[in-house]
């Protein structure tokens, strides 16, 4: 049975991706929760109006996002975070917590999803993290573990 998603779910597809799973499955749970439709003709063709759109609310923001990109133009972002006397931190930073600090710290309100951190951050240090703001526009940010 193909279903076109309505939300991203993990482990299962983003929103708006058309995707084949097994009839009871969405039958009894993807459709009657209101995440997904049929992938009939007209449910696909509304698909495509939607993504249309989409696509040309972010082009009208890639100016917003350029401006957004050289305001952390050489930047550093603070997170102060619990650590061990040897500099391990209890738990580990999420691009969440990089999300919540680039609002505090510079008024900016990005989505957790645009922002990749390489690696599993752990312990106190500077790191850099990719934000993609727009297809066409990836920068990259360092941000600093300090101990509270």
């Amino acid at each position: 049975m193909e279903v076109i998603l309505l939300k991203d779910i993990e482990k299962l597809g983003d929103k708006h991706d058309i995707i084949t799973v097994k009839p009871g499955y969405g039958r009894n749970y993807l459709l009657p929760q209101g995440l997904a439709v049929n992938a009939n003709a007209v449910n696909r063709k509304k698909r495509d109006e939607i993504i249309a759109e989409e696509d040309a609310r972010e082009a009208a923001r890639l100016d917003e996002y350029k401006a957004m990109a050289e305001k952390l133009a050489g930047q550093v972002i603070k997170i102060g975070v619990k650590a061990g006397t040897t500099g391990k931190i209890f738990g580990s930073v999420t691009n969440v917590q990089l999300s919540h600090a680039l609002k505090e710290q510079f008024d900016l309100d990005i989505e957790r999803k645009k922002i990749v951190l390489p690696e599993e951050v752990k312990e106190l240090g500077t790191y850099t993290a990719t934000l993609n703001l727009h297809k066409e526009l990836n920068t990259t940010v360092d941000f600093e573990l300090i101990e509270e």
